[in-house]
């Protein structure tokens, strides 16, 4: 039997983790915002979050006539006047959850300010760092991905790795690893990006990196 080709993936082979600093960020001023802000925050992302979809029939909405099951005396059984009644199996629901949407709002301020405090915690606690890694071609790998944050001393830190949406190759490759949340750069929030004891860029990305944050001034 011959043996069967498979093609191999190739990377570059610097897996340096270099720690960012507050120099390469001087156009992003410092904001600070209270624990009350960033609480509302985190609140209103979870709200609006909620499909609101859950709910349950009531006694007007369930498939039974709602005419008496027998007559009020001279049976021998307990008095029923409808078999959609809630004390019976199949009848309605009393007071039982409705879809609905409950949506909250926050200023577009208090949005940027939260974003700002949390990239300025990160940054002053050496916790975000620029990883010089990435695959050579377009042929994704996560046993690849996964030793390049091995090398980096990443393994068993929750890693916020930020990609941009066109990043695919990137993306296939860290996606199914467990201690990696990928935040795109067009989609970052602050429950998304809090949740991780290290954010991470990659070297390719470190402008778009740049452009985000200087957003959130």
């Amino acid at each position: 039997m011959c043996a069967q080709k498979t093609k191999k993936t190739q990377t570059t082979s610097q897996n340096a983790l270099m720690v960012a600093k507050a120099a390469d960020f001087q156009a992003v001023p410092e904001r600070s915002i209270d624990k009350a802000a960033f609480a509302i925050s985190i609140r209103t992302l979870l709200q609006n979050g909620r499909q609101g979809t859950v709910g349950c029939k009531g006694r007007a909405d369930v498939n039974f006539s709602n005419k008496k099951p027998w007559k009020q005396k001279g049976t021998g059984r307990a008095r029923a006047g409808s078999a959609r009644s809630p004390l019976w199996i199949g009848g309605g629901v009393i007071f039982g959850p409705q879809p609905r949407t409950r949506t909250l709002k926050i200023s577009k301020d208090l949005k940027r300010g939260v974003l700002n405090t949390l990239f300025w915690n990160y940054l002053e606690n050496g916790s975000i760092g620029v990883l010089d890694w990435q695959l050579s071609n377009d042929l994704p790998k996560t046993s690849h991905a996964h030793q390049a944050l091995k090398n980096a001393q990443l393994i068993g830190k929750r890693i916020i790795l930020f990609l941009s949406t066109e990043d695919m190759v990137h993306y296939a490759s860290f996606v199914n690893i467990p201690n990696v949340n990928v935040v795109l750069f067009d989609d970052a929030n602050a429950y998304s990006i809090v949740r991780g004891d290290q954010w991470v860029v990659l070297k390719k990305d470190l402008d778009l990196f740049k452009k985000m944050v200087a957003t959130w001034s």
